[in-house]
C-alpha cells in the first residue's frame, strides 16, 4: 500500500486539517441534534465497512470528530482520501 503525502491529501481535501504529531487528517462536524449526528455516523459506518477502512471518531451529543489514517501504511493513502470524500458527501450541508 503506497503512502500519500499529507500535503497532497490536504490539497485535495480543503475542509480537512492535519493532525499534529501524526500522519493523519481530521475534520469536525456539528449537527443540529444527536439524531442527525448519529444518522451521519451510521451512513459513514456502513460505507466504511464496505470499503474495509474505518475512521477513528469521537461523538458527544451533536458533535462528531473524525481522524483518518491508514495504520497498515503508517500514514495516509488513497483509501483515506476516498473515505474523506465519502464522509464529506454524507455530511451534506454540514460539509
Amino acid at each position: 500500500m503506497q503512502r500519500l503525502d499529507r500535503t497532497e491529501a490536504l490539497r485535495r481535501l480543503p475542509l480537512w486539517t492535519p493532525v499534529e504529531g501524526r500522519e493523519a487528517i481530521s475534520r469536525s462536524f456539528i449537527f443540529r441534534t444527536f439524531n442527525e449526528a448519529f444518522g451521519f455516523m451510521t451512513r459513514v459506518a456502513l460505507a466504511a465497512e464496505r470499503m474495509d477502512h474505518h475512521p477513528e471518531w469521537f461523538n458527544v451529543y451533536n458533535r462528531v470528530e473524525i481522524v483518518l489514517t491508514t495504520h497498515d501504511a503508517s500514514g495516509l493513502t488513497e483509501r483515506d482520501v476516498s473515505l474523506a470524500n465519502l464522509i464529506d458527501e454524507a455530511a451534506g450541508d454540514r460539509a
